[in-house]
C-alpha cells in the first residue's frame, strides 16, 4: 500500500509524492489521514525559504526532528483515523479518530503516545485546529490579560482570530484588532472584537493613542499583542501601548528582520516586551501545568468556539501546489486551508 505524501522541495516548490507504506511495529499503529491543516506562518516561512538555517525544524516534535534542509516533509495538524495496530497495542485504539503533529501524508506510522484522542462528538475540520488553538491558549497564559484592560490585536489570521476569540471571553474594557483585509476584520468583529481597524489608514494609531477614557491620565493599551507574522508592525504594537504595558510577540519572524525603535516612546514608556512560543511552557508554569494540561484545555476551547467555520479553502493533496500558491499570492482571499485525501 502507498500514499501521497507532500514535501517542499525547494522554495515555491511543493511536490506530492506516492510513499509506500509500513506494516506498524509491535508498539505502533498505522494512521490513515482524513485531513491536514497548512499552517499559513510557520509553513509559508518554509515555502517561501524563509526558515533561519541554523535552526532545526522542531526538536519538540518526533515527526519533525532533525535540522532544516530541503527537501523537507512539514506540517504539524493532521486529523486521523488508525486502520492497523501493533501486537502490543491494546484494540481500544483501532478505529479511534486522533490528531497527530504529524507531515502532510495519507498515511503514517506512530505511536500511540505521540496521538491526541479526540471526543467522540468533535469533527475532524474542528480537531484540525488543536495547534492553533493551543497556540492561542499559551498567548493569553502569557499575555496575562486581567480584568477591565484594554487589549489590542495585530494581525487576525489563524492565530490572530483564535486569540481575540478567547480574550472576547473575557470581562475586558476594550479589545481592539487591527488587519489590513477587510474580510478578517469582518470576522474579527463577529468573533467578538469591539473595534477591527485597517492599521493602513492614515491616522489610526494616532487614534488608539488617545486617552481611551476620561479618568486615565495615561493612553494606550494595556496589552497589546502583534501576531501579523509582519516584523513592520512590531513598532506600531509599541507605539499603541501605554505606560509599563506588555507587547507579547507572537509572531515568528523567521529569518525576516526585524528593525525596531527602542527609543523614546519604548524607553520612557518602559514597555515589556514578551517573547510567546508554544513549544515550551514560560517557566513560571512549569510547577503547575504540562504541555498535556495546555492541549486538554485547547480540546475544550474548540468544542466552545468551533473554528471550523474559518475553512475557506479545500485542496486534494494532489493539488497542493495550488494550495501554496494562494496563500502566498492572495492572503485576502485564503483563510484556513486544508488538505483532503480521498478522492471524490
Amino acid at each position: 500500500m502507498e500514499g501521497p505524501a507532500l514535501q517542499f522541495k525547494e522554495p515555491y516548490r511543493v511536490e506530492v509524492l506516492q510513499e509506500p507504506t509500513l506494516p506498524p511495529g509491535p508498539e505502533q499503529v498505522l494512521v490513515k489521514t482524513v485531513l491536514s491543516a497548512i499552517s499559513p506562518g510557520t509553513e509559508l516561512l518554509v515555502y517561501r525559504g524563509q526558515w533561519p538555517r541554523d535552526l532545526p525544524v522542531d526538536a519538540t516534535i518526533p515527526a519533525l526532528a532533525g535540522e532544516f534542509g530541503y527537501p523537507l516533509k512539514y506540517g504539524y495538524a493532521s486529523v486521523g483515523r488508525i486502520i492497523e495496530i501493533g501486537t502490543h497495542v491494546e484494540s481500544a485504539w483501532l478505529n479511534r479518530l486522533v490528531f497527530a503533529f504529524n507531515p502532510h501524508q495519507a498515511y503514517f506510522l506512530s505511536s500511540p503516545e505521540q496521538l491526541v484522542p479526540l471526543p467522540d462528538l468533535m469533527l475532524p475540520d474542528d480537531a484540525a485546529f488543536l495547534p492553533s488553538m493551543e497556540t492561542a491558549v499559551s498567548l493569553l497564559m502569557d499575555g496575562r490579560p486581567v480584568i477591565g484592560e484594554r487589549v489590542a490585536v495585530f494581525g487576525q489570521g489563524v492565530i490572530g482570530l483564535l486569540t481575540t476569540a478567547l480574550l472576547a471571553r473575557l470581562p475586558l474594557a476594550r479589545l481592539v484588532t487591527l488587519d489590513r483585509y477587510a474580510y478578517r476584520r469582518e470576522r474579527s468583529l463577529e468573533i467578538g472584537a469591539d473595534t477591527a481597524l485597517d492599521p493602513g489608514e492614515q491616522g489610526v494609531l494616532e487614534r488608539l493613542r488617545e486617552p481611551l477614557n476620561v479618568d486615565c491620565s495615561e493612553s494606550g493599551f494595556d496589552l497589546t499583542y502583534e501576531l501579523s507574522g509582519n516584523p513592520e508592525a512590531l513598532d506600531s504594537a509599541i507605539a499603541v501601548t501605554g505606560y509599563s504595558g506588555r507587547v507579547v510577540i507572537g509572531s515568528w519572524y523567521g529569518a525576516k528582520k526585524s528593525t525596531v525603535e527602542l527609543g523614546g516612546h519604548f524607553h520612557r514608556g518602559r514597555i515589556h516586551i514578551i517573547s510567546s512560543q508554544v513549544s515550551r511552557l514560560a517557566p513560571e508554569f512549569s510547577a503547575r501545568w504540562t504541555k498535556s494540561r495546555r492541549l486538554q484545555l485547547a480540546l475544550k476551547l474548540i468544542s466552545d468556539v468551533h473554528p471550523s467555520n474559518l475553512i475557506t479553502h479545500r485542496f486534494h493533496i494532489s493539488r497542493a501546489s495550488e494550495a501554496y500558491a494562494l496563500l502566498h499570492e492572495h492572503p485576502d482571499q485564503a483563510f484556513q486551508v486544508v488538505f483532503v485525501y480521498e478522492d471524490s
